[in-house]
């Protein structure tokens, strides 16, 4: 028979952990890290989280492994054995996913944050909008194990591991959109196959203009137009030559006619590959530490990892006297 939970001593010293990058304070530093955080603490879990951020701190964490719609880590706790945690969250099926990224290619913006490694605000907004929320909204929806004695959920293990989690996505955003299912690869992918217009598309598109109004308009036919009702607008260029002779080598002859498809794609150039969703426009503003979350921590010669945190105050001002 094991002994009661309360019988357990401190937990064991290990070398090598992960550990929390926040030594004090609130742990996540991105508004998704502190999102995700914060829905967790509203589920009014008390001292638990508490517990589980000093197990952050002191590394006991041995490891994290993200994998789409489940986490696992190692915790090691009071016993020689260390425990397995996993805590799971169901993924987008293929569909929600194809919706999307319909919605994230339909602007530019959208690509061009992701493709700078940040996840912008108003992408919570639209996955609510499609029906498929980024964050929980209620504990249910996480499956937490752990093979610890403590029969609370979540145990100080499971708490270790968000905090760490948070901090893993602080690091890399698109680990949240792995965990939901989709792969960095994938999703940008994607954006880039859907904001590229199809071939086949413009190809549909020129046969239904030349359906509609006949074909496109022909710029040698319409040049001859206006050489015959004004002979003089249309100097006789330099060197042609004579009626009925070949031109000199590598002269460039234009065709009598042009297929409508260079048209049709210059016609449709300032239109959207895909529908713009009926909202506002979203803002271009990042956080002013974004730079510094793009880079890898400096080794000890440069100052280490605490040289980004004596960075971020500067950062911060800069941000806030250019605005």
């Amino acid at each position: 028979m094991s002994a009661p939970f309360h019988e357990y001593g401190r937990p064991r010293r290990v070398a090598g952990g992960i550990r929390a990058r926040s030594a004090r304070g609130p742990i996540g530093e991105s508004w998704w890290a502190r999102r995700f955080l914060a829905v967790l603490e509203s589920f009014a879990l008390g001292t638990r989280l508490t517990r589980g951020r000093s197990y952050a701190r002191a590394g006991q964490v041995l490891d994290l492994t993200i994998a789409p719609g489940v986490v696992t880590a190692t915790v090691q706790g009071s016993r020689a054995r260390p425990y397995q945690v996993r805590i799971g969250l169901a993924p987008f099926p293929a569909q929600t996913w194809e919706r999307i990224e319909t919605q994230l290619a339909a602007q530019a913006f959208f690509s061009a944050r992701l493709l700078a490694g940040d996840l912008p605000p108003e992408l919570e907004q639209l996955c609510v909008d499609v029906g498929a929320p980024l964050f929980p909204a209620a504990l249910g929806e996480l499956t937490q194990r752990c093979d610890c004695p403590d029969a609370a959920v979540p145990c100080k293990h499971l708490a270790a591991v968000f905090y760490l989690l948070a901090e893993a996505f602080d690091a890399d955003p698109f680990e949240l959109l792995h965990w939901r299912g989709r792969r960095r690869a994938e999703l940008l992918e994607r954006l880039r196959a859907l904001r590229t217009p199809d071939p086949a598309d413009r190809a549909t598109a020129g046969a239904a203009t030349t359906a509609s109004g006949g074909a496109a308009p022909d710029p040698g036919a319409a040049g001859a137009e206006c050489a015959t009702a004004n002979p003089a607008a249309v100097p006789e260029p330099l060197g042609a030559p004579a009626p009925g002779s070949p031109g000199p080598a590598g002269r460039a002859v234009a065709p009598a006619g042009l297929p409508a498809g260079p048209l049709v794609e210059a016609d449709r150039f300032w239109h959207a590959p895909v529908p713009l969703p009926d909202r506002r426009p979203p803002t271009l503003a990042t956080e002013a530490d974004l730079l510094l979350r793009q880079l890898a921590p400096p080794g000890r010669d440069l100052g280490g990892p605490g040289l980004l945190r004596r960075l971020r105050p500067a950062y911060e001002r800069f941000g806030a006297a250019g605005s």
